[in-house]
């Protein structure tokens, strides 16, 4: 039987705190244990419709930073795996700071530099290298509080992007904050989309348009890291004992 691990991350840093950021040691280290136990990484949609091993890994990036090109990707072409990132588009166009709520605190302070996203070249080098590059959406809104003529322009015009930017079909999609309903993924369906990355306290799998994904944190050091990643609290967390929370 074989099984299928979605982690999630976000950005990379040796000093910024943010939730949402873990060391460049810690990360390295995170991806030792799971080499050791035998975990084989892939492509986030490969992973779910064409898993090349019985453990099969799909790593994935939210939101572009411009800290995964420079600090994970050495990191991950060490091991010989590719990854999955998933861009905002309406900011790819140049290396600038990110700008929505979530993050919005850390503009203007001595972290600002850590919001800098990559740009198309970054995503057309990743792409070379054997990387997914999936669609954030253009603006990052949460879909599930936006109209329909919204929520089908987000899905529609950032997957279009992608696909005219990098020169091959865009497949996939991580819902902005992790958040998706039954309409968002039906529009995602419709908008073409294959696969779609979930970020949601419950690890239940509904399909590969709201997959669940395993979220990694500045506080994940070792032990939690390690601890997540047992079969034991994964299975705990897809049986209906765990509260579905976003």
């Amino acid at each position: 039987m074989t099984d299928v691990l979605v982690l999630c991350y976000h950005a990379v840093s040796p000093s910024w705190s943010a939730p949402l950021s873990v060391t460049p040691d810690e990360f390295e280290r995170q991806l030792s244990f799971l080499a050791r136990r035998g975990w084989r990484a892939t492509k986030f949609t490969e992973a779910l419709f064409s898993p090349p091993a019985p453990r099969t890994l799909a790593i994935t990036f939210d939101d572009a930073f411009q800290s995964v090109r420079q600090l994970a990707y050495p990191a991950l072409r060490a091991l010989g795996w590719p990854a999955t990132v998933f861009a905002p588009t309406e900011f790819m166009g140049a290396r600038a700071p990110l700008r929505w709520p979530g993050i919005d605190q850390w503009q203007g302070t001595a972290d600002e530099h850590e919001l800098i996203s990559m740009n198309w070249e970054d995503l057309a080098e990743l792409a070379e290298a054997g990387w997914e590059i999936g669609s954030h959406t253009c603006t990052h809104p949460l879909l599930t509080a936006v109209d329909d003529a919204r929520l089908r322009e987000e899905l529609q015009r950032s997957r279009q992007e992608c696909t005219e930017r990098l020169g091959a079909p865009c497949e996939s999609i991580a819902y902005p904050y992790g958040v998706v309903d039954e309409r968002v993924a039906a529009r995602a369906g419709e908008a073409g989309y294959r696969a779609a990355g979930t970020l949601i306290s419950s690890l239940r799998p509904l399909g590969p348009l709201r997959w669940p994904r395993v979220g990694i944190y500045h506080v994940d050091d070792y032990r939690r890291f390690r601890l997540k990643m047992t079969p034991v609290m994964r299975h705990l967390r897809a049986s209906s004992l765990w509260p579905t929370r976003e």
